[in-house]
């Protein structure tokens, strides 16, 4: 695991097992909205999310 912070759209910490990447659904990986970060993902363009379901 890691000390990066996480951001708001994040499920989990990166490196978390059974996560992975996914584009951010509030600015569909651009990292903006209207010229300011996205509050979703912090500006990256990628939330962590929980893959499989179950």
């Amino acid at each position: 695991m890691t000390d990066e912070p996480t951001n708001p759209g994040d499920q989990a910490v990166r490196g978390t097992p059974g996560t992975g990447e996914n584009i951010c659904p509030t600015c569909n990986g651009s990292g903006t909205i209207d010229d300011r970060k996205c509050p979703t993902c912090g500006g990256t363009g990628k939330v962590i999310e929980g893959i499989g379901g179950g």
